[in-house]
């Protein structure tokens, strides 16, 4: 049974509808973590080098970042509830094929193929929400995202550490790949059964092949260099390559224009970059994110090989942060209609920085813990801080993109995303490693520490591009005296 939404009638099925979009997201953000902790285990078994270890996080995470903004406007053209179904089922094969790889390029290949899958079927989701839910509920839906993606990023490593050293029925890693069976199945099951087969398809759109040509190559020039450069040294090309980034950005943006002076159907809506809240969101969300996913690698690397912990105690001792994540997301609700979206941004990210703040001063006490007790509440604040800011993000950016502009909005935003970790890891992993020097863990995890401040007060500094509010609410007197609709 499916069910069709008029847009004129609210959606009885709407939580159902964000419970599947969950679902897909929590897929996604485990795979892209998990093998972090894994990846010692996968090359013990499988052989291969050291490359083979860089390109099974590196293969996933390209073809996920170039392909979002292509897969956000296929949702455009073909409807979202079909790529969202078409995404969800080659994920879930590709994780069975993971699972069951017999060396390791086959298993570079079908990682790479599972990106190329996660990137039709994430951008689906945010406008799916928008679709299903009325206006005065999207901050609730939205505000949900925060607590799945920071738990989802924290606890990728916790869960591959359990799952590797349990070795469960002798599957020993291929079970980090098993488990988005269940999950894969159960939002296939619940996509076919709940989404809304809205009339969202545009039947005059047409895909930009040209345009998304050019769109993969400066992506590609601009992500591969800052997923490998660190491993590799930064030789010349790294640097050429994302040098050539930026004319291969302007060459595809005046495609753009000339298209759409032809009248044809572009791969980024024009309009959609006239809009400074969305900007201003794109530039907030690289930061923040970059920040985020730099400090998770560092964090993860200092407690393995600074500190000696094992993957599963090293996991655990990030328990603190993803309880933070999602206590910061669940206070961030009622602050954000109290106070407004921005004021919640902006004090979420000043939260993280006291979390930041109290791990130097931890780390400046100890000297280096020798258990993970004197980290945990500092850990604590960051991921409330972390959440905080997290929760309202989606609903202030997204409220103000029209009805034909939400694939390529939510590819552009996931994409903006996923280039800024790929920033965070590059800048804040080459500076722990520089510093490394003799072994000084915990000397290195302070300065990147310093950088982790800095970018989260340029974060909260540009959050006062954004608006107050993500929707204006009428004023109380014109609330009170208007007239109620006539019944149709």
């Amino acid at each position: 049974m499916t069910y069709e939404h008029r847009s004129n009638q609210p959606y009885r099925w709407k939580w159902a509808v964000l419970a599947v979009v969950l679902a897909a997201e929590i897929m996604d953000l485990l795979d892209a973590t998990i093998i972090a902790i894994a990846g010692p285990a996968v090359r013990a078994d499988l052989g291969g080098g050291t490359a083979f270890l860089q390109w099974l996080a590196a293969g996933y995470t390209l073809a996920f970042a170039v392909g979002l903004v292509t897969g956000g406007r296929l949702g455009d053209i073909f409807g979202r509830r079909r790529m969202f179904l078409l995404g969800a089922a080659g994920f879930t094969l590709m994780s069975l094929a993971c699972a069951l790889a017999p060396g390791p390029a086959w298993l570079v290949a079908f990682r790479v193929l599972q990106g190329l899958f996660g990137a039709v079927l994430i951008p689906q989701g945010l406008g799916l929400i928008k679709a299903a839910f009325p206006p005065d509920k999207l901050g609730a839906a939205f505000g949900a995202f925060g607590p799945v993606m920071g738990l989802s990023a924290v606890c990728g490593p916790i869960l591959a550490g359990v799952l590797v050293d349990a070795d469960l029925f002798g599957t020993g890693w291929r079970m980090i790949f098993l488990v988005n069976l269940p999950v894969g199945v159960a939002a296939l099951a619940g996509a076919v059964l709940v989404l809304p087969r809205a009339a969202e398809r545009d039947r005059t759109l047409r895909l930009d092949l040209p345009g998304t040509a050019l769109l993969g190559t400066a992506l590609l020039l601009l992500v591969y260099p800052l997923v490998q450069g660190r491993e590799l040294g930064w030789p010349w090309w790294c640097w050429a390559a994302m040098t050539a980034s930026l004319p291969a950005f302007l060459l595809f943006q005046r495609y753009e224009r000339r298209r759409v002076r032809a009248g044809a159907t572009p791969l980024v809506e024009p309009s959609l970059l006239a809009k400074r809240r969305f900007n201003a969101g794109l530039l907030v969300g690289l930061i923040f994110f970059a920040g985020l996913m730099g400090l998770t690698l560092i964090i993860s690397v200092y407690l393995q090989l600074g500190l000696g912990f094992s993957p599963l105690r090293a996991g655990l001792t990030q328990s603190p942060w993803a309880f933070g994540t999602a206590l910061g997301a669940v206070a961030a609700q009622p602050l954000s209609a109290r106070f407004g979206g921005r004021k919640v941004l902006v004090g979420g990210t000043a939260v993280g920085a006291l979390g930041v703040a109290a791990l130097l001063v931890t780390l400046a006490a100890t000297g280096g813990p020798a258990s993970p007790w004197p980290l945990l509440p500092a850990l604590l604040v960051l991921g409330v801080g972390m959440g905080a800011s997290m929760a309202p993000y989606f609903d202030i950016v997204l409220a103000a993109v029209d009805e034909h502009e939400v694939g390529t909005a939510s590819g552009t935003l996931t994409a903006a995303q996923q280039v800024g970790g790929a920033i965070g890891v590059a800048i804040l992993g080459t500076a722990f490693f520089s510093w490394l020097g003799q072994g000084d863990f915990t000397g290195s995890l302070q300065r990147v520490l310093w950088l982790e401040l800095a970018l989260l007060t340029l974060a909260g500094a540009l959050c006062f591009l954004l608006p107050p509010r993500a929707r204006e609410e009428p004023a109380p007197e014109q609330a009170h005296d208007a007239e109620p609709a006539p019944a149709t």
